[in-house]
């Protein structure tokens, strides 16, 4: 196939000149573009640069170049790369990895670049564009340009369109890009995908959008089934307790930093098994894109949950009217949770209505010992997590309050109040889990103390501030200043029954 074009070039000489791009010293259609404004670019090291430097994608324009707003996709790095004959030249290397989803989290993914989600492709419309991608995995994987119309031979579907790309193997990617929009680059393997291949894919237009927009943001939302004590996501899985925004959970997702005043936009992609209502509090905004492009403004509607179904993408754009730390997030209930399991509630205990947690092979009928009939192969909640009541009694709190009271007919026989915690049917439910200092980064400083209890999942934050907040902070994103919270977590007090403010 022409698509097996011998063009390699040895890593030290690649690695060489890719970073020749990012400091903007090759001629013609080069790496990025000027800025929309002459706004300094915001924080993240979404550029493998250090974070609130002056972003290389953003320089004085030359002749012929258009001006785009480089994208920030905070937590994850851009694909830097040369300009070979007017060809935009990228190395994408397919390898398992480690990614730490939340302080001492730790998981073993697959995704491309030492990175999950992947790189960021940043281009332009017209470009041509070279991937020079190689496959690190044990096994066979293909690369699809998900929304992109390029010719079939570079699709990426295994057998159709191109033979699979064996392990250590090499595989040319080359096309011209005639869209603009948000797109994404996955494997074509559905279990791949779910153990964390895929990445943005930025086309910007050759004229910019109207209205402008003085911060872009992009967000991967991924989910993951871990099972407790274990680092290997289990693809086959239908349910999740692991949520991320670009490879990390809540509160671990570095905030979106936003000036009061400030148009935004947020462009969301999702791969996965589940849709996602994503939702931001305090604004309302419009849908201005999805996976196929651009939407006509005629059809912009205000609204402030936007559901991102599975292979889709969607833009949306507000001005950020109101000063405040806003959360922005998935508001499916489960999703706004940390390895969660079927534990809570006094519904896992053993002799209570329908047991909790039964793991695939109990869901699948698969008799291992015992019969059929067996209470253990019963109906159960929960599918795939393996983490029944009979395993783990909850927490030590629960688990101490399921003791029947003496004289009792049951686990919960008597309303007894102990330690001051009354035994209400479904105690304890929602956990506020306090870890300021472990995720402390420039980016968070002036967040009310304790403000992590209330982060967990797909969560994270729109800080909209001030000028002189905004420029305080940004001072200490350049400067890599981390200053702990003002409170200990111990210290930090949850809002009673009578406080104002509680959730």
């Amino acid at each position: 196939m022409s698509s097996l074009k011998n063009f390699w070039l040895p890593r030290r000489a690649f690695l060489q000149s890719a970073t020749a791009a990012v400091l903007g010293t090759l001629g013609g259609r080069s790496l990025a573009s000027a800025r929309e404004d002459s706004e300094p670019p915001a924080a993240g090291g979404s550029s493998g640069h250090a974070a609130g430097a002056p972003d290389p994608g953003a320089h004085d324009m030359t002749a012929g170049e258009t001006a785009y707003l480089p994208v920030q996709t905070l937590d994850v790095p851009k694909l830097p790369f040369e300009v070979d004959h007017g060809v935009k030249v990228f190395r994408l290397v397919a390898e398992p990895l480690k990614r730490e989803f939340l302080p001492t989290k730790v998981f073993d993914v697959w995704g491309y670049n030492g990175s999950v989600p992947g790189p960021t492709i940043e281009v332009t419309e017209g470009d041509r564009v070279r991937i020079l991608f190689e496959n690190g995995l044990p096994e066979p994987t293909t690369v699809h340009w998900h929304g992109l119309e390029v010719p079939i031979e570079m699709d990426g579907v295994p057998a159709i369109s191109q033979p699979e790309v064996e392990p250590g193997g090499r595989f040319t990617y080359e096309f011209t890009l005639h869209q603009h929009g948000t797109f994404f680059y996955h494997s074509h393997g559905a279990m791949q995908e779910m153990l964390g291949m895929l990445g943005l894919f930025i086309i910007h237009p050759r004229e910019p959008y109207r209205p402008r927009v003085d911060k872009d943001f992009g967000i991967v939302l991924q989910e993951w089934a871990v099972l407790p004590n274990n680092t290997i996501p289990n693809t086959l899985s239908m349910e999740f307790n692991w949520l991320t925004f670009n490879g990390k959970a809540g509160p671990a997702a570095t905030p979106m930093l936003v000036k009061l005043g400030e148009r935004v936009r947020i462009r969301i992609v999702n791969i996965g098994m589940d849709h996602h209502p994503i939702h931001l509090h305090g604004m309302q905004f419009y849908l201005t894109g999805t996976e196929g492009g651009r939407i006509p403004e005629a059809l912009w509607y205000p609204e402030n949950t936007v559901l991102v179904g599975v292979a889709q993408a969607r833009v949306i754009e507000f001005e950020a009217k109101y000063p405040g730390d806003w959360m922005f997030h998935c508001h499916l209930p489960h999703h706004m949770m940390n390895q969660m399991v079927s534990m809570v509630g006094p519904i896992a205990h053993a002799g209570h209505g329908v047991r909790t947690g039964g793991g695939m092979e109990e869901g699948m009928g698969m008799v291992r010992q015992g019969n059929a009939l067996s209470e253990d192969l019963g109906p159960t909640f929960g599918r795939g997590m393996g983490m029944a009541a009979s395993e783990k009694p909850l927490s030590n709190l629960v688990g101490a309050m399921a003791q029947p009271e003496p004289g009792g007919h049951g686990q919960h026989a008597a309303p007894a109040d102990r330690g001051g915690r009354k035994r209400v049917p479904g105690f304890p439910q929602d956990m506020f889990m306090v870890m300021d200092d472990e995720v402390a980064k420039p980016e968070t400083y002036g967040l009310a103390p304790g403000w992590t209890g209330a982060m967990q999942g797909m969560m994270t934050v729109v800080r909209v501030l001030p000028e002189d907040k905004y420029e305080e902070i940004m001072r200490r994103v350049r400067e890599g200043r981390v200053e702990a919270p003002r409170r200990t977590p111990a210290e930090t007090p949850r809002p009673g029954p009578g406080d104002g403010h509680q959730h």
